[in-house]
């Protein structure tokens, strides 16, 4: 049931409204001062507020002031018995939704009461989906490279440099696009991505640039491109290792004047964009080889990102997975799983060549095919649950790369939290069990289970 607050000094008023919305299925609050009315706000945040403008006191323009101050999203309809052009123009720019003229008509009251609700459910689904983007695309790791990495991104974000992210395929180059874009302040703006290894030569000045109708055979409307959508925002230029000489030689002219026409036409469009690129490619390499203009390299070049390889942020794969956990079974409606501290260490043991990417579909994988809640050596793939071998074929013990980051002690300390919680786990968390079989002292397991924080069942 949505709740309506209405703030009204006629008392009347508030009688009326309140025995027609309840007919119609809500729930109202009632407040005869706008002071009032914003205590009733604190405590009952209504879905939407029904204020009239003149009131003793605190007007409705006063009180609508307050309400966008504390409650910025907060959807308020104004009343009036006394209208007046000027009245409505201040009362839409303080941001009401909606201005009702009295004597109130019940019509279109309902009307514009069912329209703010819409406009609410289309907001609060656009923060919801602007939510789940931001946790498929957040940036998980606290190791050394990881904490440099985001240090880099929040300097360089806010400014207008043009950026160029390298690293091996499945790094996470497009993360750190993003996340560039989302601390910039054209955050607000269109993020543009185009892959320019999987456009064919001959559309993708057309997918840039866009063509005006007739340009070439099936150009049967005028179409925008890539750089005329990512007007004022960020366009995340993929795989640009990949581009023709001749694309090269338009984007390079596109940053130098911020200019261009689209393919068949002739009139001059002007563009306000920040150019991100990404590559898996050495453009010093294939500048040497002729494949790659050596001017777009360092017009490109202002801002330089590398993404480290997975393997070079091995500390880094606990959270990776239990952030890939939580998500996935959220995603597949599946429940909760963990990783047995076996299983991870594999996993730690591992190379992973396809880097994180190769990562994330391993544990989308796990949650979808694996039924018991905890995963262990056995549901892993059998390149991962074996040892690693050294280089002269030997069998040799993984190592924790997470206990070689501190002294000893807390190395130590690490062991055994890992040590008892795999313990406790196996006896179902019964600590009495789990003493007797590691031979300690019920009471002196308790105090370890405390110091090390350890949570029974977790």
């Amino acid at each position: 049931m949505k709740n309506i607050l209405i703030i009204d000094d006629e008392a009347g008023i508030r009688s009326s409204l309140a025995g027609i919305l309840s007919d119609e299925g809500f729930r109202t609050i009632t407040a005869e001062t706008g002071a009032q009315g914003i205590e009733k706000l604190r405590d009952e945040f209504p879905d939407l507020i029904l204020l009239d403008i003149w009131m003793p006191g605190m007007d409705g323009l006063e009180t609508l002031t307050q309400i966008r101050e504390e409650f910025p999203d907060q959807m308020v309809i104004m009343m009036s018995g006394h209208g007046t052009i000027d009245t409505a123009v201040k009362a839409t720019r303080l941001g009401a939704f909606d201005f009702i003229e009295k004597p109130l008509s019940l019509e279109k009251v309902l009307h514009s009461i069912q329209q703010a609700m819409k406009v609410r459910q289309l907001v609060e689904e656009n923060r919801s989906l602007k939510a789940t983007i931001a946790k498929e695309y957040e940036m998980v790791g606290n190791s050394a490279p990881i904490r440099d990495l985001k240090n880099q991104i929040r300097i360089a974000a806010p400014t207008s440099g043009w950026v160029l992210i390298t690293g091996e395929n499945g790094t996470g180059k497009e993360l750190v696009a993003r996340a560039i874009h989302l601390q910039s302040q054209r955050k607000s703006r269109p993020f543009i991505e185009v892959n320019c290894a999987a456009i064919p030569e001959e559309l993708i000045e057309s997918e840039l640039f866009g063509h005006e109708k007739g340009a070439f055979t099936g150009a049967t409307t005028q179409r925008k491109g890539k750089f005329d959508l990512a007007h004022e925002g960020t366009l995340f230029l993929d795989e640009i290792g990949d581009m023709s000489l001749k694309t090269q030689a338009k984007v390079l002219r596109i940053l130098q004047e911020k200019k261009f026409e689209r393919v068949g036409g002739q009139r001059t469009i002007e563009v306000d964009v920040r150019v991100i690129a990404a590559t898996n490619k050495n453009l010093d390499e294939e500048i040497r080889k002729g494949a790659f203009r050596e001017d777009l390299y360092y017009r490109l070049n202002v801002l330089p990102f590398h993404v480290p390889p997975l393997r070079e942020r091995q500390s880094d794969i606990g959270l990776l997975a239990n952030h890939f956990l939580q998500y996935f079974c959220q995603k597949e409606g599946r429940p909760a799983k963990t990783l047995s501290p076996e299983a991870l260490l594999a996993l730690k043991g591992y190379s992973w060549p396809g880097n994180v990417r190769e990562f994330k579909n391993l544990i989308e994988r796990m949650v979808i095919m694996t039924v018991p809640e905890l995963i262990t050596p056995v549901q892993l793939p059998s390149s991962l649950a074996s040892n690693r071998r050294s280089d002269d074929g030997g069998q040799v013990p993984d190592l924790d790369m997470d206990l070689l980051t501190g002294n000893f002690k807390e190395a130590r300390e690490q062991f055994e939290r890992r040590y008892l919680m795999a313990k406790l786990r196996e006896n179902d968390w019964n600590v009495s069990k789990t003493a007797e079989i590691i031979d300690v002292e019920r009471s002196n397991l308790h105090r370890k289970i405390k110091s090390l924080n350890i949570e029974l069942g977790k």
